[in-house]
Parts: structure tokens; sequence; C-alpha cells
């Protein structure tokens, strides 16, 4: 078990790392890729680089300087954070437990451009398979996405629902074997419905009746952990106190997580002052 993993490789998450690190506290960093800093191509605003130096190169920097100091870095995809006296971290290879953790796994800025999406979120529309499947225990549902979180998710439903059905939007589907799960690649136009959703239209001018939709598309958020977590979340950023903590006890986030301004040095900040206590 370690003191501390922090999910994100990105400046957050390494800054964490180096203090707690130094701090005499095992730490294991989580992290799939370097997100949309990598693509950046061209960084001049942040101390240190007359020159610039692209997003790539910066986060290369940060993984050296941590692996120099001992710290242990993977590549993997985390599915899940999951909460019983410590935390457990389930990734597409492997399990982890840790005392604490941190969430620096940045923003999600894509939006998908779906009509019903937002009107129908918390009616019909979740988020979250662990938390809302229940209320669609014996019901026919769908879930959004086609890479291994969606998948997961639907692990998670096939003991309540009567059937899942993955929605691709137009993109190729895994293979899955069972009769309960049903595959739809058609590109989906708009989500129906009176007070709750009840059906999917596609793009085909088809569409088919569902009682509940979750959205899995891509990798799982910072906001997906921590609203399975149980930590507030306000206007899509997750709410933590000075020391960078949530309202879950050992549950820290740092970075573009946690709102305000989206700037490397201020996500470096945040990952000092995560480290700024006793853990």
């Amino acid at each position: 078990m370690y003191d501390v993993i922090i999910i994100g490789k990105g400046p957050a998450g390494i800054s964490t790392a180096l203090y707690t690190q130094r701090a005499n506290l095992s730490t294991l960093v989580i992290g799939k890729d370097g997100g949309a800093l990598e693509k950046t191509e061209k960084i001049e605003n942040y101390y240190g680089f007359p020159n610039g130096i692209s997003g790539r190169q910066l986060i290369e920097n940060g993984e050296e300087q941590a692996k120099n100091l001992g710290i242990s870095i993977i590549e993997e995809e985390v599915l899940e954070i999951s909460f019983d006296i410590t935390f457990k971290i389930i990734t597409t290879k492997n399990e982890y437990e840790s005392k604490v953790v941190v969430i620096a796994t940045g923003v999600n800025r894509v939006i998908l451009p779906i009509q019903g999406l937002k009107e129908y979120e918390g009616k019909g529309i979740s988020y979250c398979a662990i938390c809302d499947g229940f209320f669609f225990r014996g019901k026919d549902v769908a879930v959004l996405g086609n890479g291994n979180y969606a998948i997961h998710e639907i692990e998670q439903l096939l003991p309540i629902v009567n059937s899942v059905t993955m929605l691709t939007n137009g993109k190729k589907a895994p293979e899955l074997r069972s009769d309960k799960i049903k595959i739809n690649e058609k590109e989906i136009r708009e989500f129906r419905g009176d007070t709750t959703v009840k059906e999917i239209s596609f793009k085909d001018d088809t569409t088919v009746p569902m009682s509940g939709i979750f959205i899995a598309e891509g990798t799982a958020s910072s906001i997906d952990f921590a609203r399975k977590l149980g930590a507030r979340i306000e206007n899509q950023k997750i709410l933590v106190d000075e020391r960078m903590q949530t309202n879950i006890q050992g549950l820290y986030a740092v970075g573009d997580c946690t709102g305000g301004l989206l700037q490397i040095a201020k996500a470096v900040g945040e990952g000092a002052i995560a480290r700024n206590r006793n853990y």
C-alpha cells in the first residue's frame, strides 16, 4: 500500500509528487497521457523558459525530475477510485491501494454536441453507474462510449438492469460478449423525453426507447472520480479547501479540475499546497 497515489502526470500531479516523495511518503503517479498540454506547441508564459518550451518537452522534463527522485510513474488508464478505510484505484491492468489520493487529471474540454444532453442530466441521464444504477433496476439503459471506461460502466450495470446498449456514436465498437449487451454504432442526433429522457434519436431518422443513459465517453475524468466518491462539485469543478482537500478525508484535487485560472503556474502551485500539511 502507498501513502499517496496521484492520478495524473501533468504539472499539478508531478509537482505534488516531488513534495510527497521528499517528505518520505511512498508515492505512485498514475497517468494515461499528457492531456491537452502534450499537444501544446509552445508555452511562453511559464517561468524559467526565455525561449518558450513545448508542452510535450515540459511533461518529459517533469517526469525525468520525478524519476530522478525515485518516484514511480506508471502509464495506465484509471477506471475507478473507491474508498473503504483506504482508497482502492482500479486501472485497466492492476489494482492499487493508498491512504491518500490526489486527483490531478485536469478537465475534460470536449463537449458532446448532442441535443437534450444538458436538458436531461439528472433526469435519466447520468455520469455514474455505481451511483445511479440502482434507480434503473430491471430497465433497459444505454452507455455512451466505446472505450475501457464505457466497458467498465457497462459491467457495473449488467447485474442490475434488464439490458445495456453501448452507444458508440458513429465509432467502431469493441467486441463484447453478453446476451444483455446490445451495440448501436449510429450517430446520435438527440435525446428526447418529457420530465425524463424517453428515447434516443439517430441521424438516420430512427429512434429507440431508453429508460436511462450513462455518459462514459473517452476516459474517466477528474469530475467522474470525484462524483463517485461523493466529493462536492460545483459548475464542473471540484471544491477544495485552502489545503486542496475535498470534503472527503484523504482526497485532494489540484490543477485545472479545481477551476479558476487554467494555467501551468497555478497547477504547480496547488501541487505544492496539497503537500503543505501532514497526511
